[in-house]
């Protein structure tokens, strides 16, 4: 018998950046210290890297949130954060350049998700934020600039509010399960 069973939304917060790139390590940084704080069991908080193929794959799993920490650039101070409600991804155009798996942007991934949506079936998530800081340098080297590293812990707080906050809506999604 089909039965439709209340479930709690899913989230996935990814941090995505190349530690090797100063700032570009930005998103890892702040999940590695997201990691020391318990998060709700709907909640998962994975170091992505520079995986971006491999986080379009993973978002197939059907996720209800995706949550974005990385890097941005937005003409702000370095340390700036930003919170974007991202649209919804589109595919890529036939044809496009081809994807570098190792230096891939959000947009791109979130194109890629559109495509691989589109040819399997599968949702995207319904709601897409980005917790972007704005970078001082990306130039080779490991670790944060001062202003960048200072923002992590902010970076995290914003990452728990937004968890906290879906918990408080009460957002509910309804799955058919078997019994």
């Amino acid at each position: 018998m089909n039965t439709l069973a209340p479930q709690r939304p899913s989230t996935l917060v990814a941090g995505i950046g190349n530690i090797f790139l100063g700032d570009d390590g930005f998103g890892v940084e702040t999940v590695r210290a997201l990691s020391a704080h318990a998060l709700p069991d709907h909640v998962e908080a994975v170091d992505i890297g520079v995986r971006g193929v491999h986080l379009a794959y993973e978002l197939l799993d059907g996720y209800d949130t995706l949550v974005l920490i990385d890097a941005t650039r937005r003409g702000g101070v370095p340390g700036t954060l930003y919170l974007i409600e991202a649209g919804e991804p589109a595919a890529a155009e036939p044809g496009g350049a081809v994807l570098d798996g190792h230096r891939m942007t959000p947009d791109a991934v979130l194109a890629l998700l559109g495509t691989l949506c589109a040819g399997t079936g599968a949702v995207p998530p319904g709601r897409i934020l980005v917790v972007g800081c704005e970078p001082e340098s990306v130039d080779e080297g490991i670790g944060l600039s001062a202003p960048v590293a200072a923002a992590v812990p902010a970076a995290v707080r914003m990452v728990l509010d937004l968890v906290r906050e879906e918990d408080r809506t009460g957002a509910v999604r309804r799955t058919a399960t078997r019994s």
